[in-house]
């Protein structure tokens, strides 16, 4: 029996269209392949648009600071002539406190531009704050939609903090519990409300992070002479490491390294009602960070902007019990409490700068805000409340959702290289099984899935033929 979900799920795309005042179709050039480039210019702003877009909005120019006393030790756990500089760009400066305040500015914008009464977004996190705080500016309506709760109506006190900021800020919060239905409550509001979907994954977003690599050139070229060796980006659904990355390239930083990171969490479901207060870290996840690069459209959007294999050059994850480590010694050494979810790129840059000579540099593109739920403290209390084990010693023991093991000593961090090329070939099948059933990839498809996975179309056609032989 055809359910509500079924009904509306259906003309998603005819809803989507309206909400956001682009027709994706126009961009399709065959069931795998579609113009990517042309998606992303169709707003019209050029980056010197949306960087007077952000100024206005009071988003953006924030802080590029070098951590002086944080890459001192991490070169007392170096070899000889080991030791990057390492520096960060310090986001919380933004208006709701996160780098989202830059994705959110240009949705508002384009929201407002066009006369839509309000705006929605789904989130459980900074990018709902960043969207109620910007359309409080523009004086729009908002309604956040927000995965908040277990079955039990427990909710972490991260999301239960981000809910009261939205709020705060004049939002109007729907607060779900833990399922598929967030993308779906989003589309249903939008086909009641006929507001402009603020997603996360339209280009209006991600062409608004753009401006976060931008700034990072110009700032490091201004400072040391020269565009950072490396920029390591907190990864979680490909918006941050996608826009940042543009930015970086359009600024002509080709020859920056673009390293994502994300928090190890294995083993856990993000839909899963069981896992969903077991896990201490709500977005910067490998449960984001995999399944949204290995198939992006899985999105509200019938194209996703936030394409992040086209972009990594390597993907370290990290463990739980690291990025807290690191959230303490940051306070401690440099004076910044920031939140622990944007000290994951942070975290992935210590280990990543004993590889490198001392006079390579790394850029840590993000901070976020802290206080209340979001503080390191009360995440590790919440964990401890929920049955996971908190302790000092070998974070190689960390189990996600069991066993969260806090290093006893910086020298114990050690990123681990997660597999790109086997994201590669499962971003492929991906998009072989999305086309219909017996669809052959053309050469234009196979130069697309090439773009779209940072490899050569040789890369892929063996891809393809590895999957048609398993097939056979």
């Amino acid at each position: 029996m055809a359910t509500k979900f079924d009904a509306i799920m259906a003309r998603r795309g005819e809803i989507m269209r309206r909400a956001l005042g682009m027709d994706y179709g126009e961009f399709e050039l065959s069931p795998i392949a579609f113009d990517y480039e042309a998606m992303m210019a169709d707003h019209g702003y050029s980056l010197d648009d949306i960087v007077a877009i952000q100024t206005k909005a009071g988003v953006g120019h924030t802080p590029l600071l070098e951590l002086k006393n944080f890459t001192d030790l991490v070169r007392s756990t170096c070899e000889p002539g080991r030791g990057a500089r390492i520096f960060v760009k310090d986001e919380a400066a933004n208006l709701a406190g996160a780098f989202k305040d830059r994705r959110a500015s240009v949705s508002i914008h384009v929201a407002k531009e066009k006369g839509y009464e309000g705006v929605i977004a789904a989130t459980s996190g900074n990018y709902g704050a960043a969207v109620a705080s910007q359309a409080a500016r523009a004086c729009l309506k908002c309604i956040i939609v927000q995965e908040c709760y277990d079955s039990h109506k427990v909710g972490q006190p991260e999301i239960v903090e981000k809910a009261r900021v939205c709020e705060a800020y004049g939002a109007e919060v729907v607060q779900l519990t833990v399922g598929p239905e967030l993308f779906f409550h989003m589309v249903e509001l939008l086909d009641q409300t006929g507001y402009f979907a603020a997603s996360l994954y339209s280009s209006f977003g991600v062409s608004g992070i753009e401006t976060l690599g931008l700034e990072v050139s110009q700032e490091m070229r201004a400072l040391t002479g020269a565009d950072p060796t490396a920029c390591v980006i907190t990864h979680a659904g490909g918006g941050n490491t996608t826009g940042t990355a543009r930015g970086l390239k359009r600024a002509g930083a080709t020859g920056t390294k673009i390293v994502a990171a994300s928090v190890d969490l294995s083993g856990l479901h993000m839909a899963s009602d069981n896992d969903f207060n077991r896990k201490s870290f709500t977005t910067g996840h490998t449960g984001f960070g995999v399944p949204f690069a290995t198939w992006p459209d899985r999105a509200d959007v019938p194209r996703n902007a936030a394409r992040p294999l086209r972009y990594m050059d390597r993907y370290l994850t990290v463990t739980q019990g690291e990025v807290f480590y690191v959230t303490e010694a940051l306070v401690k050494l440099e004076g910044l409490e920031r939140g622990p979810a944007g000290n994951t790129a942070m975290t992935a840059a210590v280990s990543l700068a004993r590889e490198l000579p001392r006079e390579a540099t790394i850029v840590v593109q993000e901070t976020e805000y802290t206080g209340a739920g979001k503080h390191h403290w009360a995440q590790l209390n919440f964990a401890r409340q929920m049955g996971v084990e908190v302790r000092a010693g070998d974070p190689r023991d960390n189990q996600p959702g069991t066993v969260i093991v806090i290093p006893e000593r910086l020298e114990q961090i050690q990123a681990s290289d997660f597999d790109i090329a086997h994201m590669r070939r499962s971003y492929v099948r991906n998009a072989v099984k999305a086309a219909p059933a017996g669809y052959v990839p053309t050469t234009d498809d196979i130069a697309f899935l090439a773009a779209d996975t940072n490899s050569t179309p040789a890369a892929v056609e063996a891809m393809l033929a590895e999957l048609a032989a398993k097939e056979a």
